[in-house]
């Protein structure tokens, strides 16, 4: 399928149940059914996987797509527009994310320096704001605080200042960028020696939060204040959105890693919003793990389409009394379940849960000391599990890669993948068996960067897609005719012909039988070099690779054979031995 044209176009849902997707500069905002998904960027080829998903549920609006052919830079500020406009005017389908009454100071570590962009300074905001939405904030709840990395460090507000959500909202709304130098290291030091203190706000017996959100960058040390933040039982999430040292940033972080280090693209940032966000408030259920935001009612968290994780505070023990758990659909009570567990639990698992419905759930503490009340709450199930969730990219090569997806339903009858160069306008459509979960696309050009879709067609006739970037790789070439000449005593001149493509550089490598190796590199226009320091009756090994961007070449390789100083010829070259590949 080939989708071509400029201009301003608006196609609702589609006749035919193929995705129409354009791959190009420009900006896209395009929907399904009851959502739709907004892009933006001017992408280009570049090494590595990258990966790209649409925005969570709050971004959907009613079903459309709009292809602005425009250049990178309007169709950037028109997307960012859009989409904060689409934030702030649009009704959010379904219910708010569920967050109990909980207690906690929880710090944002700003990257405000000059290294970060308008465009993604504004992203990061956007992000957390989505994050805090949902919170209680007041004394006796959750407080926030934000600190700007800067050359100096700066406080945008103190914890105790806005104790609202909507007086939270638009105090991020309205922080500015401050620029300067990216001193991340000062910022920790001032955040342990002046921001947790009683005259920034924050509280002595409440569990303490960093979150640093991140492009990988930093002009001074961080592991020592980083280090005696933690010591002050400072629970420290890091969100890196650049190309950041994982091994810098996982020793950073709060252990494990894998529950407290992220790495997305600023334009993915609403991807993680709320698996952090279970991450901050979650309770511990082991005494090897800390509690972070703390819960101090019934709750449920891990919601599923057929399951989900409630939690509560430690009320009882196993010798003072246990817990009865009684739950089911608000439209149905005679399909109610009962579960008892010892009083040491503060969580259950429910599972075998109906999709999309609302639970009703009871939590009867049965102390035999005293009485406790129950606690009620509400849990609405997700709808069924749309695919693909995940799109993965791998056995890249010049001219095809491999696409994966997950999970592969019973209830999907097929899947589109539809590819396209980017920038450009044209992509193809390939049909796969609903239950396979890959395929092979082929056909490609090398060195190029393809935005990838992948549709799963369900048979009720629902659609959902999930985007990837990839990128082939460089079409190698090959040293020929590699030859020598006698230059003297114990010296050689090597000389080859150039090879195909957009060749870098050569690499020569000398191994002598006798004296130490030489490797010597030249450039791209050099087809020869002089070896010297060749002892008389040795056989040596000469290598040529050429070098591209993201990978060398094939070499070729020749032994040679150096003849004694007494004979005539300085060397002679071993005629049955044929050019090897190296």
């Amino acid at each position: 399928m080939t989708w071509e044209g400029r201009g301003l176009v608006f196609a609702g849902r589609s006749p035919q149940r193929a995705p129409q997707k354009l791959a190009g500069r420009g900006a896209l905002i395009s929907g399904r059914g009851a959502g739709a998904r907004l892009w933006a960027g001017a992408a280009g080829p570049g090494p590595g996987l990258c990966v790209a998903a649409p925005p969570p549920s709050e971004r959907r609006a009613p079903g459309f797509r709009v292809l602005l052919a425009m250049p990178a830079r309007a169709a950037l500020q028109l997307a960012l527009w859009l989409h904060v406009a689409l934030a702030e005017s649009l009704p959010r389908k379904g219910l708010q994310p569920f967050i109990p009454d909980s207690e906690g100071d929880l710090l944002f570590l700003l990257d405000s320096s000059g290294s970060v962009s308008y465009y993604e300074f504004s992203r990061v905001k956007e992000f957390i704001r989505g994050l805090l939405r949902p919170f209680t904030f007041g004394p006796s709840d959750v407080q926030t605080s934000i600190i700007h990395i800067s050359t100096v460090p700066t406080i945008e507000f103190p914890f105790d200042r806005y104790l609202s959500t909507g007086a939270v909202q638009q105090a991020i709304r309205d922080t500015q960028q401050l620029m300067g130098d990216t001193n991340t290291g000062k910022a920790l030091s001032f955040a342990k020696e002046k921001f947790f203190t009683d005259e920034a706000g924050a509280r002595a017996d409440v569990p303490k939060v960093l979150v640093w959100v991140t492009d990988g960058f930093s002009t001074d040390d961080i592991s020592q204040p980083m280090q005696l933040l933690k010591d002050m039982e400072v629970t420290v999430f890091i969100i890196s959105t650049g190309r950041g040292n994982y091994l810098e940033l996982s020793a950073a972080a709060s252990q494990p890693p894998e529950k407290h280090l992220y790495f997305v693209d600023v334009d993915d940032l609403p991807i993680i919003t709320k698996e952090l966000r279970d991450a901050i408030i979650v309770t511990s259920y082991a005494v090897s793990l800390p509690d972070v935001i703390r819960a101090k009612r019934l709750r449920a968290m891990e919601i599923t389409s057929s399951s989900f994780r409630l939690t509560w505070p430690r009320l009882l023990s196993s010798d003072t009394g246990y817990y009865v758990v009684e739950y089911a659909p608000t439209d149905d009570p005679r399909r109610k379940l009962v579960k008892q567990v010892s009083g040491d639990h503060t969580g259950l698992f429910l599972s075998d849960l109906s999709p999309d419905t609302t639970y009703e759930v009871v939590l009867i503490p049965e102390s035999n000391e005293h009485y406790i009340p129950p606690q009620t709450t509400r849990v609405t199930t997700l709808e069924e599990e749309i695919s693909p969730t995940r799109v993965l990219i791998s056995e890249s090569k010049p001219h095809s890669f491999r696409v994966s997806w997950a999970p592969t339903p019973e209830s999907v009858g097929s899947y589109q993948v539809l590819y396209g160069p980017l920038p450009g306008n044209s992509a193809k459509l390939l049909e796969v068996d609903g239950a396979h979960n890959s395929t092979v696309v082929e056909n490609l050009a090398p060195n190029t960067t393809y935005l990838v879709t992948v549709a799963a067609i369900y048979k009720s006739g629902k659609e959902k897609a999930l985007s990837a970037k990839a990128c082939t790789q460089e079409e190698s070439s090959k040293v020929r005719h590699l030859r020598f000449e006698d230059m003297g005593p114990n010296t050689l001149k090597a000389s080859w012909d150039s090879a195909d493509g957009p060749v870098l550089g050569y690499r020569v490598r000398c191994r002598r039988q006798t004296g130490p190796s030489s490797l010597l590199s030249v450039s791209p226009q050099i087809h020869s070099v002089l070896l010297t320091d060749l002892a008389s009756g040795t056989a040596n090994k000469v290598c040529v690779k050429p070098m591209y961007r993201n990978q060398p070449g094939k070499g070729l390789c020749r032994m040679v054979h150096m003849q004694h100083a007494t004979a005539t010829q300085g060397y002679k070259h071993r005629r049955r031995a044929r050019g090897t590949l190296d």
